[in-house]
């Protein structure tokens, strides 16, 4: 395979060091919150955030004033973003079904899907506020038929973020609460004297809100553990350096350790696509920051062939996957490892992002190989059940008392053997 690495990022060890260097931060929040519940939050809101309101949940009033501090096109906006994403979830939902069927006679097998009962959403805000979020969690958890939604987000300048608030109250948060951070994932998960605890958390964060949903998982459910956003920009000559440089720095901004890679079998747009990046570092107001993804974690390969292409984009399992090929179609058909596919010049990661309706909750660090993103089905457990006549009670239990015998199993046995004894008068063989 002739793959050429015209550049390259931060070796995986480097960034399993950055990783581990959150760890017994979070640990010690989350003992403290399960320790001091409110108490604490009170603690590490005004120590992170510099935020300690007489209550962290938002009052009607509250929530108002945030509809007050946008302008009505921004409120439109968010109205018409939530739209596309409930549409399409309620098109996913309608796709899960439950069903009944008739296994053998007399034996009745079956599935129901239901919503988990209580669900915490966060919300990042604390450097931009994600208002997008807020529709890809609380909008398809509200579809799932999730009775409880609890929202939280950080205050952002030294209060709650008008914008994020509504997009909460807009898709039908029951509660929403101005609190960020660790905090804010321990309260929902642990509980707190004023806040009870939910059954599942979803959303994306920081490394710090990523850990702390990893070490409550089992306490409760997770969407997925998202890392640092990923993008991987597949083109062709086709294309130009200009806006795959645009589409690699848009998600590069949204932190220093978000990897964008170029994956191309055109070495000229790969030059001139790195060319472009320096030009465009030059005037984007998010240069800093996309600068340095970019500089730490970007790279850029080189392929011969569209086997090696697609083997390589199946490899890195990236995040975000924009195909901007003359056959994009062939990606969709070939690829298997990715959080979502864009396809085609026309579309980009940021219309995922925002507002087109397909969820932006995705996994990272090639998760993808075994998962896909937020959806509806991630709100909704698929539980069995089993209807048995006396008749085949009997036939099954004469089987089943054999395999428990196999096994070991004397008490499973005596399960069967009861029945078999009382359905037929014989004893099981």
């Amino acid at each position: 395979m002739a793959v050429r690495y015209l550049k390259t990022g931060k070796a995986a060890d480097e960034q399993a060091q950055d990783d581990a260097a959150v760890r017994s931060t979070v640990e010690a929040i989350l003992a403290e919150i399960a320790k001091d519940g409110d108490a604490a939050l009170r603690r590490y809101s005004t120590k992170f955030d510099g935020w300690s309101p007489q209550e962290f949940r938002l009052t009607r009033a509250e929530i108002d004033a945030c509809y007050a501090a946008l302008r009505p096109q921004d409120i439109e906006d968010i109205k018409f973003a939530q739209v596309q994403v409930r549409r399409f979830a309620e098109h996913q939902r309608a796709a899960l079904r439950d069903i009944e069927v008739e296994t053998l006679p007399g034996v009745v097998l079956g599935h129901k899907n239901l919503p988990v009962n209580s669900v915490g959403c966060y919300v990042p805000g604390g450097k931009y506020p994600l208002v997008a979020s807020a529709h890809m969690s609380v909008v398809t958890a509200k579809v799932a038929g999730v009775k409880r939604v609890v929202a939280m987000a950080p205050p952002f300048e030294g209060k709650p973020a008008p914008a994020i608030v509504v997009a909460m109250d807009l898709a039908g948060a029951d509660e929403i609460y101005a609190l960020g951070g660790v905090q804010a994932v321990g309260a929902m998960a642990l509980g707190t004297g004023t806040i009870a605890p939910v059954d599942m958390i979803v959303g994306p964060g920081n490394a710090f809100v990523a850990e702390a949903k990893r070490q409550l998982f089992g306490r409760i459910g997770i969407d997925l553990l998202a890392g640092p956003t990923e993008t991987l920009v597949i083109a062709d000559d086709s294309v130009d350096g200009e806006i795959c440089a645009a589409d690699l720095l848009g998600q590069a901004e949204h932190g220093p350790n978000s990897p964008a890679v170029l994956l191309t079998d055109s070495e000229k747009l790969a030059r001139d696509t790195m060319r472009e990046v320096e030009r465009q570092l030059t005037v984007l107001p998010t240069a800093a920051v996309a600068g340095k993804a970019w500089a730490d974690y970007g790279q850029v390969i080189v392929c011969d062939t569209r086997d090696e292409l697609i083997a390589v984009a199946d490899e890195i399992a990236s995040e975000h996957v924009q195909v901007m090929t003359r056959d994009p179609d062939e990606f969709l058909a070939r690829m298997t490892n990715y959080g979502a596919l864009f396809l085609g010049v026309e579309t980009n990661v940021a219309y995922g992002d925002k507002v087109i309706g397909t969820n932006h909750t995705l996994p990272t660090r090639k998760a993808a190989r075994y998962t896909g993103g937020l959806w509806v089905g991630k709100f909704i457990k698929t539980c069995t059940y089993q209807r048995v006549t006396r008749e085949a009670s009997a036939m099954i239990g004469e089987v089943c008392s054999r395999l428990c015998a196999l096994e070991g199993f004397a008490g499973h046995k005596e399960q069967a053997d009861i029945r078999v004894r009382r359905y037929t008068g014989k004893n099981a063989a």
